[in-house]
């Protein structure tokens, strides 16, 4: 009886679905017949959430649940009232094939035309895959350094230390009844996997008493996990937080969490350097930049691995997947734009439309990138010649950047010289405290000075347009006109950098970057 009660008291519950699965899964072992899990499993039905299809999936080999497995999964999995909330992937797909042929009821040949369509609706998503196989360690190693450490290592040098780093692995981390268990020493296990970008990642775990751990993201600290009670080191706040955050939001919006020995869910979305995170079905973080631990005055990595902290207490993961998403493209017109006449030149997939140096200039999750070091340089200039025009971009610096807007440039020579030279430079580094005025970001670099002070923090995107109309250039940086000037008047005596620039005259030429 109390069993019945504990199940329909959570269905009919304002819960959230997150935190109704973590209650019906603590119940099931407590089902001391088929009729008790047949009624856990049905009531999973509404329970519309990943790790729900993913319980679900394990009772379809069940010969006593299978049936009521398959309808409930089929709630779960296709879109309800009308909402594009239906789960999606290759591994959904391949179980509604299994779920089709095991429907039961007096509508399952309609549930079973509409499993058909929504497969053939799907397209080749991904979706959600498995991190942990829930048997062994593979696909996770040892901790070896952070990110900016390993970059500096030698590759026999970083071998070398990972085959001791996963000796030791496995010496505090280990599998037990389906989940990843750390033993309080130790340190951090990695993914192998280096290289995830954009994603959204579920993971359930489950910390002990004075409890403390955490979800590295790109190799950085961290989405926090920690024992509530401990308010000598401010845990009231609950879990979920970006701990190491300085000047962005470091604490949840809420506290969340459920009691210590209990499981919670983390849904994590990291979107470049922005994250938000659900803790059993609650938003904690809402949009958060995530700052870089290692090296503060950059913006976190654009990729790296996923870790579980190890911070000296006993706890338990279990139930990690990961979707991977494509980078957003933000290189498209505004209505406005379209109705004013503007021109998309860079698609953010390719350099189509550009000419140059291709090889420095790459294209890297929808922006242009040179990075500096190694030989890079160059110019990557527009395929098309442009006489009078308003061009927009944004760009973000690293610290001591310096690339510069040429503007009516030939494809040959020094286009500051045989073109105009909007400059782009990192106005705060301290290699340039001693440039002549005509020389910061947004002069014309020899001729006209801009002003200075309206540049936004390394790290972030700035907005600029500049608009060509015969000799007359101007220049607005975040909003901020930083440049208004004639390019005729300013060289009536000659130009301040006391240098010939040939370019000055040109009436047309490309748009291009000058590395």
């Amino acid at each position: 009886v109390a069993f019945n009660a504990y199940v329909k008291h959570v269905a009919k519950s304002s819960m959230p679905d997150d935190e109704k699965l973590l209650l019906l899964r603590k119940i099931m072992p407590y089902a001391n017949s088929a009729g008790d899990k047949k009624l856990v499993i049905k009531t999973l039905g509404d329970v519309k959430t990943f790790l729900s299809y993913v319980y679900l999936k394990q009772y379809l080999d069940d010969k006593d649940l299978k049936h009521d497995a398959a309808n409930s999964l089929f709630k779960v999995i296709l879109p309800s009232n009308g909402e594009d909330n239906g789960l999606k992937g290759k591994d959904v797909k391949e179980t509604l094939k299994k779920v089709k042929e095991l429907l039961t009821g007096p509508d399952s040949q309609y549930f079973k035309i509409d499993i058909d369509n929504y497969i053939n609706s799907m397209g080749d998503e991904g979706g959600y895959v498995s991190m942990f196989n829930g048997k062994d360690l593979s696909g996770w190693q040892g901790f070896v350094a952070n990110p900016i450490k390993l970059e500096e290592m030698s590759p026999g040098k970083r071998k070398k230390l990972q085959v001791e780093a996963n000796k030791k692995m496995h010496e505090n981390w280990s599998v037990q009844d389906g989940a990843i268990v750390f033993n309080g020493s130790g340190h951090n296990l990695c993914s192998v996997r280096d290289d995830y970008g954009d994603f959204e990642m579920i993971v359930d775990w489950c910390i002990t008493k004075k409890g403390d751990s955490g979800i590295y993201l790109r190799g950085t600290p961290q989405v926090q996990i920690w024992d509530t009670s401990r308010v000598e080191v401010g845990a009231q706040v609950g879990s979920g937080g970006l701990y190491n955050n300085k000047e962005h939001r470091s604490t949840p919006l809420l506290v969340a969490d459920n009691p210590i020995g209990d499981w919670n869910t983390f849904r994590i979305k990291m979107v470049g350097d922005k994250v938000t995170v659900y803790l059993n079905g609650q938003l904690v973080v809402d949009n958060v930049t995530m700052e870089n631990y290692w090296d503060r005055s950059i913006p976190i990595f654009p990729k790296g691995t996923i870790e579980l902290q190890a911070h000296g207490t006993d706890l338990s993961f279990r139930d990690i997947y990961i979707k991977e998403l494509k980078p957003e493209n933000h290189n498209k017109l505004t209505p406005e734009e379209e109705k004013d006449g503007f021109k998309l030149l860079f698609n953010g997939e390719n350099l189509d439309g550009w000419v140059g140096n291709k090889v420095d200039y790459r294209v890297e999750n929808g922006e242009i990138v040179i990075s500096g070091g190694n030989g890079s340089h160059g110019n990557l200039f527009t395929k098309d010649e442009y006489k009078d025009f308003v061009f927009r971009f944004q760009f973000k610096l690293t610290p001591g950047a310096n690339n510069g807007l040429g503007i009516r440039a030939p494809l040959k020579g020094d286009a500051a010289y045989k073109g105009m030279e909007l400059q782009i430079l990192d106005n705060t580094a301290d290699v340039y405290k001693d440039l002549k005025p005509y020389q910061y970001h947004g002069s014309v670099y020899g001729v006209i000075p801009a002003k200075r002070g309206y540049l936004k923090p390394v790290g972030e995107w700035n907005t600029e347009e500049v608009i060509a109309k015969g000799t007359h250039i101007k220049v607005i940086l975040n909003g901020h006109v930083i440049l208004d000037g004639d390019i005729s008047d300013a060289i009536k005596n000659g130009t301040l950098d006391h240098k010939d620039h040939p370019g000055l005259k040109n009436e047309k030429g490309h748009i291009g970057f000058l590395g």
